[in-house]
């Protein structure tokens, strides 16, 4: 059943008058009133699965105020399955939503979660670090320029042409990073000259070279001068920065944002590794006396009590909000130190995974075969399985099960692949420099506890 466009469109109107400033009325007829079509979900375009449809919630920064959080946990409950989802991309969705997809769409809108224009919900895809602006090692607080950022990208009239999957990383070089998700356009902190610079590259991700560098105070206009010239070359067929340069030499892209913005050369410059494992646990923010505490949803999933929980304890120790991270995880901000045992153990009660020790931390999967239709496996269960199996091992790499090729689950290749070719069987793959996709294939058709055997005699050297 289709959104209520009649009555999200006024919704979207009444909000505009009061806090929001779209690029113009919403019912202008060069605004389109119709949610476009895509197979991507949005908050306004719920997408139908095996087991519902889909509502993904683009959080600004990956950031949620605890009243918000509720809501999202009546909306699961009331509206859908009670099935809620962490992405990989810092965001939340709802699943298994049922006839009523006005109501859903409504009760999020008057909580705030929704895009300023209507076209806007498809491309305020920007990425940050979840410690933005608390972490002890951030050379540049991003948060502002990603408000000024998610701004354009809502109300630029040409921006709405965009692929849903198109999308922006802004880091400021925090200890708690994600180097490894692909992205169309990619900004880092870095200092030049004693000044702070960001050095930026297109179509892939922050452990790459960057191209050169702009000043901080250019940063906006880097954005758009870079998505400008991306709607300028491309062609329809063209969703993605990586495919425009196919054809368009990233050479052209310099030469002509040269002519528009005072590029720095950034010679032997690479972006830091940042330390693994800082999503899960307690740790120091650069406010003394304060830290931060993360746990993981286990599999991406989270249930209403889950997230009202964690709420609870933010709104109780915090400072009312939760931060949502590509690992799948939430953070709580601005815990007092002697607070952050008992808020990871309360967190960890709810059934959070609180510690890089837990197998299943370190296990992802897809929706599997019970909510998707091309899955060949009931992966999240096999995936308990599979942690089950490697508890206590030494096995602590990242081990991705798929249920088919798309590899919806993982933004980028793991270092272990399982990719389900039967009801409980898999094909073994591992991560390899030079080789497109999953990796290397090592073993074919493999039960869960083959794997298991497997992955948990392999020395720790390897992937």
């Amino acid at each position: 059943m289709p959104p209520d466009k009649a009555g999200i469109i006024p919704r979207l109107r009444q909000r505009s008058a009061s806090t929001l400033q779209p690029v113009m009325p919403v019912n202008s007829p060069q605004i389109p009133v119709a949610v476009r079509p895509s197979g991507c979900p949005g908050l306004l375009r719920i997408v139908q699965a095996l087991d519902g449809g889909i509502c993904r919630i683009k959080l600004a920064g990956g950031a949620i105020s605890t009243a918000q959080a509720r809501v999202v946990a009546d909306g699961a409950e009331r509206f859908a399955a009670g099935v809620i989802e962490a992405t990989n991309r810092a965001n939340l969705q709802i699943r298994g939503i049922g006839a009523d997809h006005s109501g859903l769409i409504d009760s999020l809108l008057a909580a705030g979660l929704g895009p300023t224009t209507v076209a806007g919900d498809d491309v305020r895809n920007l990425m940050l670090s979840p410690t933005a602006g608390i972490d002890r090692q951030r050379l540049v607080d991003t948060r502002p320029l990603a408000q000024q950022i998610l701004a354009t990208l809502q109300s630029h009239p040409r921006f709405a042409q965009l692929s849903a999957k198109f999308a922006v990383q802004l880091d400021g070089g925090e200890a708690l990073a994600m180097l490894d998700h692909h992205h169309d356009l990619w900004l880092s902190a870095c200092t030049l000259a004693g000044q702070p610079a960001l050095a930026f590259g297109v179509a892939g991700c922050l452990r790459d070279r960057p191209l050169a560098a702009v000043p901080l105070a250019q940063g906006h206009d880097l954005v758009v001068a870079v998505l400008e010239w991306f709607l300028d070359h491309a062609r329809p067929e063209h969703n993605r920065m990586r495919q425009l340069l196919v054809e368009t030499p990233v050479d052209k892209l310099l030469a002509d944002l040269a002519t528009r913005l005072p590029l720095l050369a950034i010679a032997d410059w690479q972006r830091a590794a940042p330390t693994a494992g800082l999503h899960l646990g307690t740790y120091p923010q650069g406010d003394s006396g304060y830290v931060y505490v993360g746990a993981a949803a286990p599999l991406g999933r989270l249930d209403p009590a889950k997230l009202r929980g964690a709420a609870h304890l933010a709104q109780a120790f915090g400072d009312g909000s939760l931060r949502l991270t590509p690992w799948q995880s939430l953070l709580l901000p601005n815990i007092r130190a002697e607070d952050g045992p008992q808020v990871l153990a309360a967190l960890e009660q709810l059934g959070l995974l609180g510690s890089a020790d837990q197998a299943l931390a370190h296990v992802i999967a897809c929706t599997g075969s019970p909510g998707c239709a091309k899955a060949q496996a009931d992966t999240k269960a096999d995936a308990v399985r599979l942690a089950a199996l490697l508890q206590g091992t030494e096995r602590c790499t990242e081990v991705h099960l798929s249920g088919c090729p798309r590899s919806c689950a993982a933004a980028h290749p793991a270092a272990v692949t399982l990719l389900a070719v039967a009801p409980g069987h898999y094909d073994l793959y591992f991560s390899a420099a030079g080789l497109p996709g999953f990796g290397a294939p090592h073993a074919r058709n493999l039960t869960i506890e083959a794997a298991g055997a497997l992955l948990g005699a392999r020395p720790r050297s390897h992937p």
